[in-house]
């Protein structure tokens, strides 16, 4: 049975808890920031105390392109930390409340108020090293997978062996289909709030396994392949993390500097995964 089965329950329960907030933060993000309307690339030079990189910023994700700008304009970033590390895995920075945290300190859940709508493009854009993806919530609190109007994530991940690879498509076909049942799940949220508040639960049963019925229509309508050569190439030549790709949005990647990306991941972390030798932002300005 594939996977949207068992979050199915979970998946509508968001559409009750999470769809307001959701809401709200699309139209506050949508009153800070006009539509772009070109798909130029802007290079972002980092420098942080761990040494120096640059990220290009895809021009096909404009809105998170152009968010991104704003911040390093602002300033935003700077004196924050990488404030969760994983070894090959990623390295995550641009939580407000990491600048001048106190060691211990809990961190992760900073950010502006608003929130950015997904700009998935997927195969295109996917989780090689070197990658640069915003951070957001869960899909049991956030469906529509809206990033961080901050945090932002750099891959590190790990290489591929064939085995691992061969199971990349099934991997893409269940993400396919939880991503088409979340959808459909939040164009009924008016009517799931209303059975929950009835406790209709036998209600809730049925339209559950009409949704899930229409995913798998609509899934086996797909004729874009989900794993391509490059994706393949890709992850058995520097490695990745695939696991993540088609959930939140790549919108940039490291250009040069990979090795300070690899020394941040290198560090050592405490139990909350941030660096117990604070590793900070300097600043950031657009080269190009």
């Amino acid at each position: 049975m594939i996977r949207i089965k068992a979050l199915a329950m979970a998946a509508i329960c968001a559409a009750s808890l999470g769809a307001c907030s959701g809401t709200k933060a699309s139209q506050e993000n949508e009153s800070t920031m006009e539509t772009p309307q070109d798909t130029t690339k802007v290079k972002v030079a980092v420098e942080t105390s761990a040494g120096n990189f640059t990220v290009m910023l895809y021009g096909d994700t404009p809105k998170h392109r152009d968010n991104f700008v704003k911040l390093v304009k602002e300033g935003y970033y700077n004196g924050t930390l990488f404030h969760r590390v994983i070894n090959e895995f990623m390295v995550q920075a641009g939580d407000p409340d990491s600048r001048n945290a106190k060691p211990g300190q809990q961190l992760g859940m900073g950010g502006p108020e608003y929130k950015i709508d997904a700009e998935i493009i997927f195969p295109k854009h996917f989780h090689k090293r070197g990658a640069l993806a915003a951070a957001r919530q869960a899909d049991q609190v956030n469906p529509l997978k809206q990033s961080s109007g901050s945090q932002f994530y750099i891959v590190t991940g790990q290489k591929l062996d064939s085995a691992s690879v061969a199971q990349l498509d099934a991997m893409q076909q269940n993400n396919l289909r939880q991503s088409i049942f979340n959808r459909l799940v939040m164009a009924k949220r008016d009517s799931i709030q209303s059975m929950q508040r009835r406790g209709d639960h036998a209600g809730l049963k049925a339209l559950q396994d009409t949704i899930i019925a229409q995913t798998e229509t609509e899934a086996a309508k797909n004729t874009t392949p989900l794993v391509t050569d490059e994706m393949k190439n890709a992850y058995t030549t520097v490695g990745g993390t695939p696991h993540l790709d088609g959930q939140y949005t790549v919108f940039g990647e490291v250009v040069s500097g990979m090795d300070t990306i690899d020394r941040i991941e290198k560090t050592e972390t405490d139990n909350a995964d941030r660096p117990k030798n604070d590793i900070k932002i300097i600043s950031m300005k657009i080269v190009e």
